[in-house]
């Protein structure tokens, strides 16, 4: 990484706080990690085979978050209704994004998710935008990290280089990620329907 990166990042999260969220070797922007927001222990087992080809979007149509403490809080209550109220062996998703700008680990990249059902699991990374987007979009700084993490994942070849983004309604009945974010994934240049 270079050195540039590393200053930056570094600077970057002694600002927000979170001197523990990781960086990669490519200068991906920081990732919360499951220790930082304090996850529950995952009991998840089955892994993902990298590099997966699609990353489906979501929103989680509940609270947004603008802090990190606030987003920290949002994590555990999606895991605990994941974990605990549906039975999952974790959070269903791979990554959240916060309204903060930030990432924050799910399942990573290398655990299959429980977020688009049976099919498109076994080969797709889930990300998940904490919020309700039907009525208005992410704030530019969690678009931000969401495409960041997106390069972070061809850079670690967790994605392939030709991955596609789909929305949540593309592969499942529903509503997710949201009117408002879906128009904007739409003109995404990895997006295809």
């Amino acid at each position: 990484m270079s050195r540039f990166c590393v200053l930056l990042a570094w600077a970057f999260l002694a600002h927000l706080g979170l001197g523990a969220a990781q960086q990669d070797q490519k200068c991906c922007g920081p990732i919360v990690p499951r220790r930082e927001w304090k996850a529950l222990a995952s009991e998840c087992v089955q892994k993902l085979e990298l590099p997966v080809r699609y990353v489906v979007v979501s929103h989680t149509a509940g609270s947004s978050c603008d802090t990190p403490a606030l987003c920290m809080q949002q994590a555990q209550n999606v895991q605990n209704y994941h974990a605990r109220t549906l039975g999952f062996c974790d959070v269903g998703y791979n990554f959240l994004i916060g309204e903060d700008g930030l990432v924050y680990e799910g399942r990573g990249w290398n655990i299959k998710g429980d977020h688009t059902g049976r099919f498109w699991n076994p080969m797709s990374i889930g990300i998940t935008f904490m919020g309700n987007y039907m009525e208005r979009s992410p704030p530019p700084r969690a678009l931000r990290a969401a495409k960041s993490l997106l390069a972070c994942g061809v850079a670690q070849g967790a994605l392939s280089s030709n991955y596609e983004v789909k929305g949540h309604r593309d592969v499942q009945k529903t509503l997710s990620p949201g009117d408002q974010l879906y128009e904007i994934i739409r003109t995404w240049p990895d997006y295809h329907e």
